[in-house]
């Protein structure tokens, strides 16, 4: 003979699928600094990041969803860094003053080079590839 679950354990099936599912695909964050309306490209790279007009002089746009920062420390020049913090692996979250920063534990990184401004990060951010075709930034 089988009984009907009770709700309590429906709700917190039903609730943890929920959550699982929503922690599955996601781009890392609240999805603010990942580019909308961008065509993604698949693992090797080679379509449309961001247009330069996105990204700011002096400053910079984290892209989650693709693991890479592209940031314009002076106009018309372009740098991409990994977006994974070299200190425990967070995805940094936003670029401001100069610096690419890290939310989990505060390490900072210049947006010229990649290098580390503040720790407790060690290891500068790796660099990543990009081409600038006219007004469309791409990752190589």
């Amino acid at each position: 003979m089988t009984h009907p679950a009770p709700r309590r354990t429906v709700l917190l099936v039903t609730g943890a699928a929920a959550l699982a599912a929503g922690c599955g695909g996601g781009s890392g964050g609240d999805g603010s600094s990942a580019s909308e309306g961008t065509p993604s490209a698949g693992p090797s790279g080679g379509r449309e990041l961001a247009k330069t007009s996105d990204i700011p002089v002096g400053g910079g746009k984290v892209f989650a969803d693709r693991k890479v920062v592209v940031t314009q420390p002076a106009q018309g020049e372009f740098k991409a860094f990994s977006a994974i913090c070299t200190h425990q692996g967070c995805t940094v979250a936003t670029v401001a003053g100069g610096t690419i920063n890290c939310p989990c534990h505060g390490s900072e990184f210049r947006i010229t080079d990649g290098s580390v401004a503040r720790g407790p990060a060690s290891r500068p951010l790796p660099a990543e590839r990009i081409t600038v075709q006219g007004d469309s930034i791409e990752r190589a």
